[in-house]
């Protein structure tokens, strides 16, 4: 149990050198699981370690469909979807669409393959945190990703969590482009949050001054 711990310590602090050590010595931790239920290869995607992710695939670790979504295996998606199309639209263990998974990850083909075999840009995650394909795009800077979600069918003005919309997140992550894009496709400039702060006031708290200057130009107060 020690070994798990120190194992996906060393995925999470991307100490690739440590958790290719522990892995030659000791492979069966490939399929280890953590205390939040994660394998390896998905600790390294969601805490954004690509070398350990590719370091755990190229070991030969068995990815769930989920799993292969979010490390942008596409050939092992398209193999899972033709054995099974509905995983198109399925969750992942820890309530999220698969197609956010995606997005979030910035798998654009990915996001498309899983969109033509029924996947919906619209599904929200059942984890409560309101998560779903747009608003993963956007938190995660993939301008590309978001921009096509928007002319796929993606809410510009949806609402999530305390009362965030894809504006208001972009505005507090700084990303210029993505707001520039939101507001051409409709986003309310003027939308605030459940606590009554704009993307122009969440911009400036955060110390984004390029984007504070765009909203302040297009009328945002």
């Amino acid at each position: 149990m020690d070994n798990v711990k120190e194992f996906f310590t060393a995925i999470r602090a991307g100490d690739a050198g440590t958790a290719r050590t522990m892995l030659g010595a000791e492979p069966a931790l490939a399929s280890a699981k953590n205390e939040q239920g994660q394998s390896p290869v998905l600790a390294a995607v969601y805490s954004g370690r690509a070398e350990i992710r590719d370091l755990l695939i190229a070991h030969g670790v068995h990815l769930d469909f989920h799993e292969a979504v979010a490390a942008g295996q596409l050939e092992l998606v398209e193999r899972f979807i033709d054995k099974e199309s509905d995983l198109a639209r399925s969750y992942s263990p820890d309530g999220f669409p698969v197609l956010a998974l995606a997005a979030a990850f910035g798998h654009l083909s990915i996001v498309k393959y899983l969109f033509e075999k029924g996947g919906d840009v619209t599904a929200v995650a059942t984890n409560g945190t309101g998560y779903n394909a747009l608003t993963g795009a956007i938190a995660s800077g993939h301008k590309q990703i978001a921009i096509w979600l928007l002319e796929n069918g993606a809410d510009a003005n949806y609402r999530y969590g305390a009362g965030y919309s894809p504006l208001l997140t972009a505005a507090a992550n700084g990303h210029l482009e993505i707001v520039k894009a939101l507001l051409i496709r409709g986003a309310d400039i003027h939308a605030k949050t459940n606590d009554g702060q704009s993307a122009l006031a969440i911009a400036e708290e955060r110390k984004h001054p390029e984007a504070a200057a765009f909203l302040r130009s297009r009328g945002a107060t």
